[in-house]
């Protein structure tokens, strides 16, 4: 389960693909210029989060996936900011710097946990354009269909496009995925990031290395269950009427052709960037601008009639480019900021939540 080479042959396709292949080798843990890092009161406990752009632009949410962190956004999140939206992106439970959020003591983590951490953020901020990545892309799905008025348009970034055992579909090693349990494919996913299977840039490289420092390894393995495990929402996310993009690269784990159909089965436009599974990493001018298009235009439907419009076409119209984001610092311009002062986590406490049922099915008793 590791990151297929992005696809950079050949003459870029426009003037956002050549700013994208001159982005060099960036420090990750500095944060876009005017980002405010704050922590949220999540249902699970105290979130990690950043946030950017004008506090009375329309709320923009950025989730990661598994392994990943707020982090993952820098290089999109001020294209977006510069659109004119205010943006937003956490860690999730069990990851990086919200390492100390998750379940009661004895319990796992579930889609329950997920849910209601990122209804809450949203309920704090108001509707907002979510844009889920990965294994928070089923996530989003699970709080688009439950609490379809907080979500006024849909993203699924590399979002695993089957319910079920999403594993199943990923090139060459979906068969072996009936056989490999949560804990061994979460140490393999770990192993595989660590020894740089992912042939990252150096400083990218470092800085996933040293969250791995923080992040509870339980929590991965969990995730790796639930997406063994994901529930099937297609119909009713369509019947929602959400305008929905699903947006992957071409080299993507799982074949263009799945996520097409995906698409189709809930009524979504697909946009496939010339990389691997990393969009907003590889292609960060293209997503960021391809995305401030779209919600600009779904924000114009927004305010002609209700935010969940009907789906009688898929059809996104064509808006103006995105403004000119603030430049961030990168790797060589300036001493790195290495997370001065922090420490690897070693235990946590939480107090217990109530349990939301997650539509589709319900969480099996072991993941081993």
């Amino acid at each position: 389960m590791f990151d297929h080479h992005p696809d950079d042959a050949g003459e870029p396709a426009d003037e956002a693909e050549r700013r994208d292949r001159e982005v060099g080798d960036t420090d990750w843990s500095v944060p876009a210029e005017g980002a405010v890092a704050s922590r949220f009161a999540a249902p699970s406990g105290e979130l990690a989060m950043v946030s950017l752009g004008d506090p009375a632009g329309e709320p923009v949410l950025l989730a990661p996936g598994v392994t990943g962190s707020k982090e993952d956004f820098v290089l999109v999140a001020p294209l977006l900011a510069a659109a004119g939206y205010h943006v937003r992106s956490f860690d999730l439970a069990g990851q990086y710097e919200s390492a100390a959020a998750g379940p009661a003591p004895g319990r796992r983590y579930d889609y329950a946990l997920f849910l209601d951490d990122m209804v809450a953020l949203l309920e704090d901020a108001g509707p907002a354009h979510v844009l889920g990545y990965s294994f928070a892309g089923i996530v989003a799905q699970l709080v688009a269909v439950e609490r379809p008025e907080l979500v006024r348009s849909l993203t699924l970034m590399t979002c695993p496009p089957e319910p079920g055992n999403s594993f199943r579909g990923v090139r060459g090693l979906g068969p072996l995925s009936w056989v490999i349990g949560p804990r061994l494919g979460a140490a393999l996913m770990i192993w595989g990031i660590e020894t740089n299977k992912n042939h990252a840039p150096q400083e990218r490289l470092a800085f996933v290395r040293h969250r791995f420092g923080f992040t509870d390894r339980s929590s991965v393995a969990d995730v790796i269950g639930l997406m063994k495990h994901a529930p099937d929402v297609r119909d009713r996310l369509r019947a929602a009427g959400i305008p929905t993009l699903v947006a992957v690269g071409s080299n993507d784990l799982w074949p263009t052709g799945l996520h097409a159909e995906f698409a189709e089965r809930i009524g979504a436009r697909l946009a496939v960037y010339r990389t691997g599974t990393r969009p907003v990493r590889d292609h960060p001018e293209r997503a960021g601008a391809r995305h401030a298009r779209a919600l600009r235009a779904r924000s114009r439907r927004a305010r002609s009639g209700p935010v969940r419009t009907a789906r009688s076409s898929r059809a996104v119209p064509p808006g103006a480019a995105a403004g000119t984001p603030p430049r961030r610092a990168r790797a060589g311009s300036a001493p790195p900021r290495r997370c001065a002062g922090r420490t690897p986590r070693t235990s946590r406490t939480a107090a217990p939540r109530s349990r939301r049922r997650v539509p589709g099915r319900a969480r099996p008793a072991s993941t081993a």
